[in-house]
């Protein structure tokens, strides 16, 4: 008997019910929310530099205490949000963006 497949839905439904994955910051083992579930503005509190509240929203709550006794480097943070999404089978960071294109467009 095969598994079915978890459609996209309900995968966000899952991890909207405190699904966690674990992945490591600075050397422990912490539990956080797979990438894919992260909000919109759970994003922007890490974009503006707000780590502190964009651990708290990804974190559950017994690693994001772990991760104020750490107290870990702005190193540490990227590598953590990098194996969260690896974890998640996400990547982060930097996207290309869209390509240019191939064909030429004339001027008038």
């Amino acid at each position: 008997m095969t598994t079915p497949e978890t459609t996209p839905a309900e995968a966000q439904e899952t991890e909207a019910a405190g699904h966690y994955i674990t992945t490591t910051l600075a050397g422990k083992d912490v539990e956080c929310a797979p990438s894919g579930a992260w909000r919109q503005s759970t994003m922007r509190k890490l974009r503006i530099g707000d780590i502190d509240a964009f651990m708290e929203d990804v974190l559950s709550p017994e690693s994001y205490d772990t991760y104020l006794d750490l107290d870990p480097t702005n190193d540490e943070v990227a590598a953590f949000a990098n194996a969260a999404g690896e974890a998640s089978g996400e990547q982060m960071g930097k996207s290309s963006g869209p390509s240019a294109s191939s064909r030429r467009t004339r001027k008038r």
